[in-house]
C-alpha cells in the first residue's frame, strides 16, 4: 500500500533521515518506534507531504509519487492525525471535522449532510454523546485528540497514520480506539502506528519497525517477535533507562511536616464535591482517575483556574487559593502541562526566552525584566543539566516533542517553585526522556518541593510517586501507597469504579 525507500532528509547541518524506509502493507496495523530525535516524525511528515525528502522514493499502491503537500497525500488516499492537534477551538463539532471538505446544497454548506456522514464515524469513536454543536476548544484533551481522528476516518482513507494516538487518552479510551484500529484494519486500510506506549505497540500492532538516529535498526519485524525490552534495547542502544528508586518521603526530612498543600472539603460545581486532601514537601502525590473525574479538576484550583463554591485550600505560604495563574506564579506554584505547544511554550520564541518567560514574574524583587545575556546564561545552564538537545538562539518549534518539554520543566525550575503540578508531563515523548523526567521529578521532592501529578499512564504513575489518590465521580474514591501501589492494582482500582459507574 506504501513503500518508503532510502529516504534521507537534512535541516541545515542535522541528518534527521539517513536511508531510512518503511513498507506499509494492506490490511496491517504498523507500528513505527524510536525516541525522540530519531527520525519519527520527519518520515511521517514526508509520507504527508508536509516536507519533501532530499533523496529517496515513495511508492503508493504500486506507482511512486512525489507528494505536493498535505492535500495530495489525501488524494492518494493517506490521511494523518498529528500528535499536536490541529482543531479550531472557536469553530463547533461538525465545522471541525469538515474543514475544507463541507458538502454543499444549492450554493450554502449542507450540515444536515455533515451530520448523517459524521454520526456514524462519531459513534464508532465513542463520541456520540457530544453534541454537534459543541466548540471544540469546550472538550478536554482526550475527546479533541479522538476528534481529529475522526476527522481522518471521514475521507475513507487507504493508509492511515496515527501519531501518538492515545497520549491523552484514559485506559476505557484506548480500549475503544484500538478497536476501532483493528475494524479498519480489518476492511484493508493500512494503519501506521506511532507510539511510545510499547505495551500498547505489543498488543495492537502485527509489525514494528524501530528507527535510532535517522537509519532503520529493525524493518517490519513481527511485533510477536519482539518483547517491550527488546524494543527499548533496538530504540536506545546502550543508552536503556534505568527507573529511579522511590525514596520514601519520610527519609526526606523533618521540613515535610511544615510546608504543605491542603484542600478540605472542596466542592466546584459540577466537577468536584468535597474533596479533601494534603500532600507536603518532599512527596510527590498522584492523582488518577476516568477522563471527568475530578483529579485534574485539583490542579486547576491550585493554579487558579477553578473556583471552589465550598470548603478550604491552603498553599505551602499559608494562604488561601490564587485567584490567578498570575498569583499562582508570583507564590511559587508551577505548573507544567502535557499540551506543551498550546499551554507550555511560546514556539516562535527560542530557547532562552521560553526558559525565562517566567522567572521575571517568580521574582521575589519587584519582577523586573531579564537582560538578554542574563536569559541566554539561564538557558546555558538549563541545557546543560536537562541535556537539552540544543542551543540557548534555537527557535522552541524546531526542537523534537522530547527536548520542547524539557523546556517546560527548565522554565518552571528557572521559578524555583515550592509547588509544582504536572499533568501528564510525560505525554508523547519517548522512553528515554521519560526516565529522565521521572528522574527530575523524584530530584525535585528530594530537594524539598510539593509535586503533584495527573497522569493518564499508571505505569509511571506507581513507578514516580510515593502515593496516588483515586478519584470517581468528582469524589476522591480511595489511596494506593507503599506495597499497595503497582500499575496493575492502580487500573483494577480505577476501571472498578468505572464499571461500578456502568453497572449504575
Amino acid at each position: 500500500m506504501l513503500l518508503a525507500t532510502d529516504i534521507t532528509k537534512r535541516y541545515g547541518g542535522v541528518t534527521a533521515l539517513a536511508g531510512a524506509g518503511l513498507r506499509l502493507a494492506p490490511g496491517e496495523v504498523h507500528a513505527l518506534l524510536g525516541e525522540n530525535g530519531a527520525g519519527k516524525s520527519t518520515l511521517v511528515k514526508i509520507l504527508t507531504g508536509v516536507v519533501a525528502p532530499e533523496a529517496g522514493s515513495l511508492t503508493v499502491d504500486g506507482n511512486e509519487v512525489r507528494l505536493t503537500g498535505p492535500a495530495d497525500a489525501r488524494r492518494h488516499g493517506i490521511a494523518v492525525v498529528f500528535q499536536e492537534l490541529s482543531l479550531f477551538g472557536d469553530l463547533d463539532v461538525l465545522a471541525n471535522l469538515f474543514v475544507t471538505t463541507e458538502p454543499t446544497r444549492a450554493g450554502l454548506i449542507d450540515r444536515a449532510a455533515m451530520a448523517r456522514r459524521a454520526r456514524p464515524v462519531l459513534a464508532e469513536l465513542g463520541l456520540d454523546d457530544i453534541p454537534l454543536g459543541t466548540r471544540a476548544a469546550d472538550l478536554d484533551l482526550g475527546r479533541r485528540q479522538l476528534l481529529e481522528i475522526c476527522r481522518a476516518l471521514l475521507g475513507n482513507p487507504q493508509t492511515v497514520i496515527l501519531d501518538e494516538p492515545t497520549s491523552a487518552l484514559p485506559a476505557t479510551a484506548v480500549a475503544r480506539l484500538h478497536a476501532v484500529i483493528r475494524r479498519i484494519a480489518a476492511r484493508g486500510v493500512a494503519v501506521l502506528y506511532v507510539s511510545h506506549f510499547l505495551e500498547e505497540v505489543a498488543a495492537i500492532a502485527d509489525r514494528v519497525t524501530i528507527l535510532r538516529d535517522g537509519r532503520n535498526v529493525r524493518s517490519a519485524v513481527p511485533a510477536a517477535r519482539l518483547t517491550v525490552a527488546e524494543m527499548v534495547t533496538a530504540m536506545l542502544g546502550d543508552a536503556s533507562p534505568e527507573t529511579p528508586d522511590r525514596v520514601p518521603a519520610t527519609a526526606r526530612g523533618t521540613a515535610a511536616a511544615q510546608r504543605r498543600v491542603e484542600l478540605s472539603n472542596v466542592t466546584v460545581t459540577d466537577r468536584l464535591h468535597d474533596v479533601s486532601l494534603t500532600a507536603r514537601a518532599g512527596e510527590v502525590v498522584g492523582l488518577a482517575g476516568l477522563q471527568g473525574a475530578g483529579h485534574a479538576t485539583v490542579l486547576d484550583i491550585l493554579w487558579g483556574r477553578a473556583v471552589p463554591v465550598g470548603g478550604r485550600v491552603r498553599l505551602p505560604d499559608g494562604g488561601g487559593r490564587p485567584r490567578n495563574t498570575a498569583e499562582a506564579v508570583r507564590r511559587r506554584t508551577a505548573f507544567v502541562p502535557g499540551d506543551r505547544k498550546g499551554l507550555g511554550l511560546m514556539l516562535d520564541a527560542t530557547v532562552a526566552e521560553n526558559i525565562s518567560s517566567v522567572a521575571w514574574l517568580a521574582r521575589r524583587d519587584g519582577g523586573t525584566l531579564l537582560r538578554r545575556t542574563e536569559a541566554a546564561a539561564m538557558a546555558r545552564r538549563h541545557i546543560a543539566g536537562l541535556r537539552i538537545k540544543a542551543g540557548p538562539d534555537d527557535l522552541v518549534g524546531s526542537l523534537s516533542g522530547g527536548n520542547q518539554q524539557k523546556v517546560v520543566f527548565a522554565k518552571w525550575l528557572q521559578a524555583d517553585p515550592e509547588l509544582i503540578l504536572l499533568d501528564d508531563p510525560t505525554r508523547g515523548v519517548d522512553v528515554g526522556v521519560k526516565a529522565e523526567m521521572h528522574q527530575i521529578i523524584r530530584s525535585l521532592a528530594a530537594a524539598g518541593k510539593i509535586v503533584l501529578m495527573c497522569s493518564t499512564d499508571p505505569a509511571e504513575l506507581a513507578a514516580v510517586c510515593d502515593r496516588v489518590l483515586t478519584f470517581r465521580r468528582g469524589r476522591a474514591a480511595g489511596e494506593l501507597a507503599g506495597d499497595g501501589l503497582s500499575e496493575h492494582l492502580l487500573l483494577n482500582a480505577v476501571n472498578a469504579g468505572a464499571q461500578r459507574d456502568a453497572r449504575e
